[in-house]
């Protein structure tokens, strides 16, 4: 049974880290699909919530600057809203009342965590942002296509192999920099009561200690998140709450 420590502001290393094998990310979608069945009702609605925003956010992502802003939308919103199955599995273990209200006591108990790192993610985003301006405007030598040519077309059409490939790597460096900050940090804070910065530095001791493990979890995630996408976002009930769950158990393996 897992037990609440109150470290604060403690150093990343006083957290022990341990390794795990290269298999152990498929027994953690396991339990993380076991703790979602077992209140089905408050984690699919943390799914419906993030899919019904995750297509408001998509909806007029017909620009390379909006797909950069939706692409923040979602590394900003998915670690946040995990916070919510992340403490139903936490509550579960612990053989406590585990349901949605239960699950937005987070929000309450670690406000100051939980800003902290959104503002850390939020930062991530905008320098996308940047990133992809300075890109497709100067890198490139050739200006991202007008609004109004992408307005009622499709993207792709209007920007080269050479755009479309580095718009890719810049999108793919954010997406694997907030992986890494964001491995064990939203359990780790529910948990112990770290704060943002050791949850953080944690996941990133985590991330090269046992980069093998962590290579195909990424994959997973990847993997996973596709088909929440690929099914028009209904996937995503499912997908999002479940990536969340086993969130919790990847951090309960990995960090003591």
């Amino acid at each position: 049974m897992a037990t609440v420590q109150h470290f604060g502001h403690a150093s990343p290393e006083a957290f022990r880290i341990h390794a795990v094998p290269t298999s152990r990310p498929f027994l953690w979608i396991a339990r993380g699909w076991e703790d979602l069945w077992r209140h089905p009702a408050a984690s699919l609605a943390h799914g419906l919530l993030v899919a019904v925003l995750g297509a408001l956010i998509l909806a007029f992502s017909v620009h390379p600057y909006a797909i950069a802003t939706a692409g923040c939308g979602f590394l900003l919103v998915g670690p946040l809203f995990a916070f919510g199955p992340c403490e139903l599995s936490r509550r579960i273990e612990r053989g406590e009342t585990a349901d949605f209200g239960a699950a937005l006591a987070p929000l309450r108990h670690r406000a100051t965590a939980i800003t902290a790192f959104g503002a850390t993610l939020l930062m991530l985003g905008a320098a996308w942002l940047v990133l992809s301006w300075w890109m497709l405007e100067t890198m490139l030598g050739s200006a991202a296509p007008a609004w109004a040519q992408t307005m009622w077309g499709d993207v792709l059409t209007h920007l080269g192999a050479s755009q479309l490939m580095s718009y890719a790597a810049v999108g793919a460096v954010l997406a694997a920099i907030v992986f890494a900050l964001s491995v064990v940090s939203v359990p780790m804070m529910l948990d112990s009561g770290a704060d943002a910065r050791t949850a953080m530095l944690t996941s990133l001791r985590v991330t090269f200690r046992d980069l093998p493990a962590m290579l195909v979890w990424a994959v997973l995630v990847v993997v996973l998140v596709a088909a929440g996408f690929a099914t028009f976002l209904l996937g995503m009930v499912f997908v999002f709450p479940l990536l969340a769950h086993a969130t919790w158990h990847a951090y309960r393996d990995l960090v003591k």
